[in-house]
């Protein structure tokens, strides 16, 4: 799931400075609404946010093995300040020299990945999950047409088996794509988002 020569360090950056942001746009009312990531509340899908983005950043640095990286926070009383904290924890760790040549542990993926592969995956959860969380506050998301595209190229390679789609997985089974979608909605059909069921507000 990578593409030759892509700079998935900087696209990633890019993804999870968009995810902060939206995140950082909710209010104490918004936590308890509902999201696209089915039985998930705002907070509950903020605090896998914040969990994943702590073992991605030990799996950077060789402690991808430990389940303790992995597990939500238990303290979740602030999830933006919180959520703020982890995703400035793996930028740190994606930025070191060498990062997409070291080898990845990542137990929920089983087993061990190259780190160019890696963070390709962390990016194309970050993509989506801003997308989660703007549609739940009814916002749009914003990237640029480069991190999109390149997106796009990761979803696709996405394997679309259904023992590997649904419930407990990333991603759903994917939806059909109409001739004329937009990048975005693409991206989220393919990974078995329906934006259609999330209007923006307002």
């Amino acid at each position: 799931m990578t593409v030759t020569g892509t700079d998935f360090v900087e696209l990633d950056r890019i993804a999870v400075q968009e995810a902060v942001r939206v995140v950082d746009l909710a209010t104490p009312a918004d936590w308890t609404r509902d999201t696209p990531c089915a039985g998930w509340d705002l907070r509950r899908l903020v605090a896998h946010m914040t969990a994943q983005h702590f073992g991605f950043a030990a799996a950077a640095r060789g402690a991808g093995r430990r389940p303790e990286h992995w597990r939500d926070p238990e303290d979740m009383s602030e999830p933006a300040r919180t959520h703020r904290s982890a995703a400035a924890s793996v930028l740190a760790a994606f930025a070191e020299p060498g990062v997409q040549g070291r080898e990845f542990t990542l137990p929920e993926l089983g087993g061990d990945f190259p780190g160019d592969r890696a963070v390709s995956f962390h990016f194309i959860d970050y993509v989506v999950h801003a997308w989660d969380v703007a549609a739940t506050l009814g916002m749009p998301v914003r990237f640029p047409a480069h991190v999109l595209a390149a997106a796009l190229a990761v979803a696709r390679a996405v394997p679309a088996d259904p023992a590997r789609r649904g419930p407990g997985f990333a991603f759903a089974p994917p939806l059909t794509v109409a001739e004329g979608s937009g990048t975005l909605e693409e991206i989220l059909r393919v990974l078995g988002r329906g934006p259609e069921r999330w209007p923006v507000r307002g």
